[in-house]
């Protein structure tokens, strides 16, 4: 039952934040959001946060989910193949450090815009079919709950956890650390809503392929013939 699901939702992130918070409290710097790898490193890095691990371990189930919303849903491939794309760039993005420092500098970029390329091109051809399959399942929680995580990650938090916007609150008194600390436990809340919305997006697409619709050109095709047939 779906009031079920929803009180899982918030007992696992109640917990999960409870769980962060309760750690750095418990042994101040164990959330390691700046980090310094060198001497001569001046930023700082907060990449082996665990609150970065969470992260990226949410964009990793949110893409096998569509992946197999994918396989075993037909008639919402074309929504989520772009949908597990975004996942992946968003992955890669976050990946970002690992990639530059231990494989090839710049690397992601060209990931996430090999990634991007694809999910364009693929909307763009199945631009159809994927009007089709929102209107099979519009409106949708899942869908709306990914556009919520859309746009904490995409707008919200870019703006919130703008360096200078704490710098200027803060003053003499900023500290880098803040504006780490809140920018991730924000991103944090938007992977989560990403998560929940891929989760009960998997749901009504399951729903729906059960239900063995008929596709759109096969309903006009029997219009037409029922049509035909009425004329004699």
């Amino acid at each position: 039952m779906a009031w079920i699901r929803y009180l899982a939702y918030f007992i696992t992130i109640a917990f999960v934040t409870w769980a962060l918070t309760q750690l750095e409290l418990s042994s101040p710097g164990s959330l390691k959001l700046h980090v310094m790898m060198n001497e001569t490193d001046v930023y700082g890095t907060s990449e082996f946060s665990p609150i970065e691990i969470i992260q990226a371990i949410i964009l990793g189930v949110c893409g096998v989910i569509m992946g197999w919303v994918a396989k075993y849903c037909p008639s919402q491939r074309p929504l989520a193949f772009p949908l597990g794309g975004l996942a992946l760039a968003f992955l890669i993005r976050e990946l970002d450090y690992f990639l530059d420092r231990y494989v090839i500098d710049n690397l992601w970029q060209v990931l996430v815009a090999l990634a991007g390329s694809l999910v364009i091109a693929y909307t763009y051809r199945h631009r159809r079919r994927l009007r089709i399959a929102l209107a099979r399942l519009w409106p949708s929680p899942g869908l709306t709950l990914l556009f919520a995580g859309a746009v904490i990650l995409f707008a919200f938090v870019r703006l919130v956890g703008h360096e200078p916007l704490w710098m200027s609150i803060l003053g003499d008194n900023y500290l880098r650390v803040t504006k780490l600390a809140i920018e991730e436990f924000i991103e944090l809340i938007g992977y989560f809503l990403w998560m929940i919305g891929t989760i009960e997006y998997a749901f009504q697409a399951r729903a729906i392929a059960y239900r063995e619709p008929q596709p759109a050109a096969r309903r006009r095709r029997d219009k037409r013939r029922h049509d035909a047939e009425g004329r004699f």
